[in-house]
Parts: C-alpha cells; structure tokens; sequence
C-alpha cells in the first residue's frame, strides 16, 4: 500500500474489466513518497522514481508502464492490486526517500500485484554531496536486484503450471534455472524445454539463445559427445535468435559466448559492447564481457569486468564462474598462484564445475606446485575419463598464448598428449 496523507483523496481510475497481463513480466514503478518534513523534497522522491522506470525501460525482456501513468497516482492511497487491474501490470515497484539534513535514505519495494504478495525490500542511504552520482547508485543497485527477483518470481509462477498447459514463455521460465546448472542431467533438461519452446513458437527469439547456451556450455564443459557438432548448433541458434531480435541483450550476450566458441573473439566483443550499451546493469552481460575481454588478451579490463558483475550480482547461479574468470585472467598474466587462488574460490562455491580442474591443474604446474598440480590432474580424469591435453586445449577458448601456457602447465602435471587408438575407440 503506497503511503500518503489520510486527507487525501483516491486516484479516480476504476476499471471493470481488468487489462489483459502482458506476456512477458510487467511493472509499474509509482511514484516515490517524499517523507522529509520539507515539501520541496518532493523532486528528489519523483526524479528517483523516473531514472527507475527509465533504467528499467531499457530491458526488452520486461513490459513497463509509463512515467505518465503511474505518476496519476501520485499521493494516493491506492492498493497495489487494484492497480494491476488498472494498469495490467504483475508487478509493482513503490518507495520512499527520506532526507535529514545531508543525508538521504532511500527504501524500495517490490510487490507481487496481482496477490498483494510482498517479494523484496532493500534501503540505501547516502551523503547528499552529490545527488546526480547517488542516484546513479541507486538506481544500478535497484534495477540490478529487480531484474533477478522478478526472473526468479516468473520461474516460480511457471513451476506451478501443469507440464501439459506450458506455453513457450512457461517453457523458457523453467530452462532458465537449468540452463545455468552445472550438472549434465539438469542441463540436458533446460535444453529440451528450450527446444520445447522453440517447436510452440519458432519466431521467439530466447529459446534459440538458450539452447545456444546449452551447446555452447557441452563444448566448453567438455560434456559433449561430438564438439565440431555443438559447436555449429551453439552459432546457428545464436545467429538465428540475434536476427529475430538484435537488440535483446541476452540474445546479444549468448551470441558473444557463441563467436568465443569458434574463436571468432573480435565479433564476440562486439556483439557483448552492443549488449551492455542497451543494458548496462546486466550482471551476466558483464560477466561475459570479462570473458570476452579476456580471450583478446586484455586480462585486467577482463578482471574489472568480472567485478563489476559480482557486485551488481552477489548472489547469482553465475557468481563463481566470476571467481573462475578472474583465476583465468590472472593465469594470463602468469600469475599462477593468484590464478590458483582464485580458481580454488570458485570450486569450493560450486564443487560440481569440475571442468574447472582443466585450468587449476595447469596454474598449480606453471606455479611449480607439482604435486598439487597431480592431485587436480587426478580429479580431472576421474571427472573426465580419458581427458587429454589436446582435447582439454580444444574445450578452451581463448588466444594462442593463453592456449600455449595452459597445454604446458598440462602437460607437466602428466596429462597425456592424446589418446592411442586403441584406447575407448577414439581415433587420434
């Protein structure tokens, strides 16, 4: 319930029929309450509403209301879910600032609108030295909480729906979770109903990006059967999502990760720079451009980026593969140890990304830490039966150099070259 004077008289805005929701997450941002004891406050309250809506106008992904909407509700006592049914909208953001003497507080809400449901809070306080910087600040802070908790709240509304009623949205809201999994099974599971999703509608952009995803992950986790294969599907469905929709930052940052597949490096970077022009607080578009940054050899705007990613994300399903990207980047640098400590960080976060045993074995090697460097060599075959230098420096993306040091570090920690052509069949 937005707060307001009790004086105060209601919005007119009622509605029979309720608007249809959109059918893809929706949200209304209203306008925020001022709570000084000053009048005059009230344009710090309204500018922080609009730089919200305007941030949040720039996903694709979500249908938001317009400033000249939600701002008719302006000091009205008015129940968020009758303004669901006035505006269409699941969501609702509302808030408040709060300025004594220098300092400002600012609290935000998220509700679920269509239940009355309350889904998230967060305050942030500050020094009004300089209002312009801060609520840049805030805003990134906001929008970068919103993006996630919604998705997580579209996830949870799709789980509830029978399997035999999915329709394609319903499909990619239950890939999404899978799709970042580390184990085969789940991720062969994302895969299908992101291909479920593509059969229910061929011209929906997301699915193909995700079961890019998927592909592009068998190669680089080394869980697939034929590389050259997935590779090829990762690109097309790639390609296919970006020429549906080119300005969807998702569908630009799978298209990255798909060109880093086929060592296409320079159009990978281009494509994660036009993704975080259109969204600069997606965490994982960051989290890409590390990777990005990284495999043309530029280590510490990589490691920066990686950074930037975990803080405008500390708790996503991706964090550690943050860790992982700054143990690479250092492991560029020829800082094995460093590299070795990070990479560590993000095997204990999520010991089931084995594949991760691949550059450890190699930093503790090119550090001189043999025997450390045998032991990781071990888990990786015991992961990865038959694992070989060559095929582990073909799973890797990244620029010669980097390829060299990493096949060395292998090599010295006694993985074997290749496999004979005796051994499980495979040929040389």
């Amino acid at each position: 319930m937005v707060r307001v004077d009790a004086n105060t008289t209601p919005v007119l805005h009622h509605r029979s029929t309720p608007l249809r929701l959109p059918d893809k997450p929706s949200i209304a941002v209203l306008p925020f309450n001022n709570m000084s004891s000053d009048p005059e406050q009230d344009y710090l309250a309204d500018s922080m509403a609009e730089e919200i809506i305007a941030a949040l106008s720039r996903f694709r992904s979500l249908f938001v209301i317009a400033r000249n909407s939600t701002f008719t509700y302006k000091g009205k006592a008015v129940d968020v879910r009758r303004i669901s049914r006035e505006l269409g909208v699941r969501y609702v953001l509302e808030g408040s600032v709060r300025k004594e003497g220098n300092r400002l507080r600012i609290i935000a809400q998220l509700n679920d609108a269509v239940t009355g449901n309350h889904i998230w809070t967060d305050r942030y306080d500050g020094v009004l030295a300089d209002i312009f910087d801060l609520q840049d600040r805030v805003t990134e802070a906001i929008v970068g909480a919103l993006e996630p908790t919604i998705t997580l709240s579209e996830i949870e509304r799709a789980k509830r729906k029978r399997p035999d009623s999915l329709d394609a949205y319903d499909c990619v809201m239950r890939a999404l979770p899978a799709v970042w999994a580390q184990d085969a099974e789940t991720t062969a599971e994302g895969l299908r109903l992101a291909e479920q999703a593509i059969a229910l509608d061929p011209a929906y952009p997301l699915p193909k990006a995700l079961a890019a995803w998927c592909y592009a992950q068998r190669v680089s986790y080394m869980r697939a059967p034929c590389p050259a294969e997935d590779r090829i599907k990762a690109v097309n469905l790639a390609q296919q999502a970006a020429s549906l929709d080119s300005d969807d930052p998702l569908v630009l940052t799978v298209l990255s990760a798909a060109f880093a597949l086929v060592r296409k490096f320079d159009l990978g970077l281009a494509a994660i720079e036009k993704a975080l022009a259109l969204d600069p607080n997606s965490a994982w578009a960051w989290l890409r451009s590390g990777w990005a940054n990284q495999y043309i050899g530029n280590p510490d705007k990589a490691i920066e980026h990686f950074q930037r990613s975990m803080r405008l994300s500390p708790v996503d399903p991706m964090h550690f593969n943050a860790l992982f990207g700054i143990g690479d980047a250092h492991f560029a640098r020829g800082r094995y140890d460093e590299a070795a400590h990070w990479i560590e960080q993000a095997l204990r976060e999520k010991p089931s990304a084995t594949w991760v045993y691949r550059l450890l074995t190699s930093a503790y090697a090119n550090a001189g830490r043999l025997e450390e460097a045998q032991q990781a060599a071990a888990k990786l075959l015991e992961a990865f039966p038959g694992m070989t230098v060559s095929r582990a420096v073909d799973a890797a993306p990244g620029n010669p150099a980097f390829l060299s040091q990493l096949a060395q570090g292998l090599r010295d920690a006694g993985l074997p070259e290749k496999l004979k052509p005796s051994r499980l069949g495979l040929p040389l």
